[in-house]
């Protein structure tokens, strides 16, 4: 542990001499001058890789929906029946992927009320175990009822928990200056699961015999094996010291907190930090008619700076981002790679390798973009990618139609645009990792009072859900209905559309504490996206403290005299020195 020297601490300067100001510069690091070094440690990174690795979850299942193109698994669950109509193989082929997303639905409201009683590890390690079991179910399936019913344990007792879970976690125990890196861990992990289950796949269908069921029974491993991982690293993971004060164990989130930050329990950091989270949960706290669920929808509804960030920010990036296309990109892989012209066991191959791709640019995303040029242009750079390339895919589609046959051999100019709608999918899929993926996971970790964040991040994934499972089932249809470039034309218009939406309402949040979010979001609701930060600046105790030169210093910068509890100011937070005090 790390104790500080008193000499070490400078009196409280002018805030406009504390740090020499400078030019803003790009840096490629995160440069927190409001922490000391030390809460940047293993123990800390050691509880980002457990909980951000909980998102492969997730992905290991979409992954894994690419088991339905192989001849086994088609064979086995009468995918190949040649009695029944295309859109009746186009529906059953639509329940299967989709039967986790619809268990997930039941998942994010039963953790509404689980993961804050149980405890966020308690909760992940119960989320491992049920997912194993959910597993030996499938693998077990001797008829599709089974299978369906595996599936849907699996969503609601795994799957569905993992994102009231793991987002929430990484918000509460990191640091501010890489909150939006911790966030995109676990957005990025999703893509570790669908590439290690592609792989899985595509590895059984060139090495297992097509008349054997081993050849779709061995993918589904990796629903042990991930887990498994997961569980055993969890037992070294810190609880989070928010949801241990909100508990009423104090001590024990004291002692949790110094140790994720290195520091003595004694430090001033440590002080300054678990005074700002206690004063927030027990603001919080006073609330005790709002425990109910009705009382707490209630209050979602009514109360004006909840309603923004629950309706506005929360259920609107969901709703775009699950039909911006990507997702369709994701779970019909194989499908759309025939559609430009890949062929056989190389449209598995093509998947595989689209997982590998997203998930490199989710890293690169999280630990490069997220935390250096902020939410707002993450979100830009990320659309901007994602609505060209879908725009560039349909007309594609349009110009080059015969490009889906199975007996087409393109040649010239139209296999090099083939070529081009490839790479297409893979640079759509990169732009939606980087902006709408990230987004979707972190926003709302970020912007809920502690007393009603776990219950609003679970609602919003359970729209989430809901929408991902109406977007699996209806996309089957729509590319038979509207055809496959109508269908990616109706994608480039949800892009356009988000892209407004994110320059209106979003504001950028990075490198703010959480428990200075409550000023902003009661602003007019037309001043939050676009001006927010400005007028509403951090005021937290840690952005009172300055590391920049090596030693700790007080910035005598006058913080807001108000806070806001339901929207309604209540009291002076901070006294204010006078001259005259002292005459």
């Amino acid at each position: 542990m790390t104790e500080i020297n008193e000499a070490a601490v400078e009196k409280p300067v002018a805030a406009v001499n504390a740090i020499e100001e400078e030019k803003p510069k790009f840096q490629w690091r995160v440069v927190d001058n409001h922490s000391p070094p030390e809460i940047y440690n293993w123990r800390l990174y050691l509880c980002i890789a457990v909980f951000g690795l909980l998102g492969s979850l997730r992905g290991v299942d979409e992954g894994n929906t690419a088991s339905t193109s192989l001849p086994s698994f088609r064979a086995k669950f009468g995918l190949d029946d040649p009695n029944k109509s295309e859109g009746a193989i186009s529906n059953l082929t639509s329940n299967i992927k989709s039967m986790v997303q619809l268990g997930s639905i039941l998942g994010a409201l039963i953790s509404t009320f689980s993961v804050d009683k149980l405890g966020r590890v308690k909760s992940l390690q119960l989320a491992c175990v049920l997912m194993v079991v959910a597993a030996v179910i499938q693998m077990t399936s001797k008829n599709i009822g089974q299978l369906y019913a595996g599936r849907f344990l699996e969503g609601a007792l795994s799957v569905g928990l993992t994102v009231a879970i793991g987002p929430p976690y990484m918000s509460e125990v990191t640091p501010k200056a890489i909150r939006g890196m911790a966030g995109c861990v676990f957005a990025g992990a999703v893509y570790f699961g669908i590439m290690i289950s592609y792989f899985a796949v595509y590895g059984c269908v060139t090495t297992i015999s097509d008349d054997s069921n081993l050849q779709w029974i061995t993918p589904l491993c990796v629903k042990i094996i991930v887990p498994g991982v997961i569980l055993v690293g969890s037992f070294f993971a810190i609880e989070s010291p928010r949801w241990l004060i909100k508990t009423g164990k104090n001590e024990e989130a004291l002692k949790a907190l110094a140790r994720l930050r290195n520091l003595s329990e004694s430090h001033p950091f440590i002080i300054g930090e678990i005074t700002d989270i206690t004063e927030s949960v027990h603001q919080e706290l006073e609330a005790k008619k709002y425990n109910s669920f009705l009382g707490l929808f209630t209050k979602l509804v009514r109360v004006k700076s909840l309603r923004y960030r629950f309706f506005a920010l929360g259920c609107m990036v969901q709703i775009l981002g699950q039909w911006s296309g990507a997702n369709s990109i994701t779970i019909y892989a194989a499908d759309l790679f025939a559609f430009s012209g890949i062929k056989g066991n190389d449209q598995l191959k093509m998947t595989a390798i689209l997982g590998v791709v997203k998930f490199v640019a989710a890293y690169l995303g999280a630990f490069f973009v997220i935390d250096f040029i902020g939410r707002r242009k993450t979100m830009y750079l990320g659309l901007a990618f994602q609505g060209l390339s879908i725009l560039y895919f349909a007309l594609f589609l349009v110009i080059v139609p015969e490009a889906a046959n199975e007996d087409t051999i393109l040649v010239g100019s139209k296999f090099r645009a083939s070529q081009g709608a490839m790479a297409a999918l893979y640079l759509g899929g990169v732009g939606w990792v980087i902006g709408f993926n990230s987004l979707q996971y972190l926003i709302g970790s970020e912007i809920f009072p502690l007393n009603i964040r776990t219950f609003a991040q679970s609602l919003i994934m359970v729209l989430h859900f809901a929408n991902q499972y109406g977007n699996s089932k209806a996309v089957a249809k729509m590319l038979i209905a509207l055809k496959p470039y109508g269908t990616f034309f109706l994608f480039v218009a949800v892009n356009v559309i988000s892209l407004a939406w994110a320059w209106f309402f979003i504001p950028e949040l990075s490198g703010r504490s959480l428990e200075s979010m409550e000023e902003m979001f009661n602003l007019p609701w037309y001043q939050i996206g676009r001006n927010g930060p400005k007028l509403c600046p951090d005021h937290s105790e840690i952005n009172k403290m300055d590391y920049s030169k090596g030693t700790l210093r007080y910035l005598d910068e006058k913080p807001s005299e108000e806070f806001y509890e339901d929207g309604v100011k209540v009291e002076r937070r901070f006294s204010e020195e006078k001259e005259d005090d002292d005459e």
